[in-house]
């Protein structure tokens, strides 16, 4: 129970005999990340690897994906905070276009990204519009692989996210 930060580093978990291996770095929307310092691929024992980051920038959102990372949580976006009906976010105050300023999406050809709403706002435009505050529960689920099974033996999983 508990946190552990992961700020610039790299920790391990097992959880229910499934080994995740995460990464973070701090805001890269203000250039506060230091990749260099969890660059690589990750642990390949791992069944699912996750990166974390303040801000979705597609510049450390491919970083992360050509490392070989199954997902990336961030936030900062505040689900565009402003958004109109129909239209949606005005702005994403980041990288990423407006249709990924919130939820679930891909990044590339095998990473998903999660964006978090939140439920602040900017110090610049302290208030939302059409734009509700949410706090995120998101559950890992492990997908069946695409390969047969030996006889008399379980069935191997592969982690992929989905959002519940």
């Amino acid at each position: 129970r508990g946190w552990l930060d992961a700020t610039h580093t790299r920790r391990e978990l097992e959880i229910n005999g499934i080994r995740i291996a995460i990464a973070g770095v701090d805001d890269p929307h203000i250039n506060r990340d230091r990749y260099k310092t969890i660059s690589g691929s990750p642990d390949p024992r791992a069944q699912l690897r996750i990166g974390l980051a303040h801000s979705p920038e597609p510049r450390v959102l491919d970083r992360f994906a050509s490392d070989g990372y199954d997902l990336v949580l961030a936030g900062h976006t505040h689900g565009g905070q402003l958004c109109l009906p129909v239209v949606g976010a005005l702005v994403t105050n980041c990288g990423i276009d407006r249709s990924r300023v919130k939820g679930l999406s891909r990044w590339g050809s095998h990473m998903r990204l999660h964006v978090s709403a939140g439920i602040g706002t900017s110090p610049y435009a302290p208030a939302r519009f059409f734009c509700r505050p949410e706090a995120s529960l998101l559950t890992l689920v492990a997908a069946p692989q695409h390969t047969e099974p030996q006889a008399g033996s379980e069935p191997v999983s592969q982690s992929d996210a989905t959002v519940r």
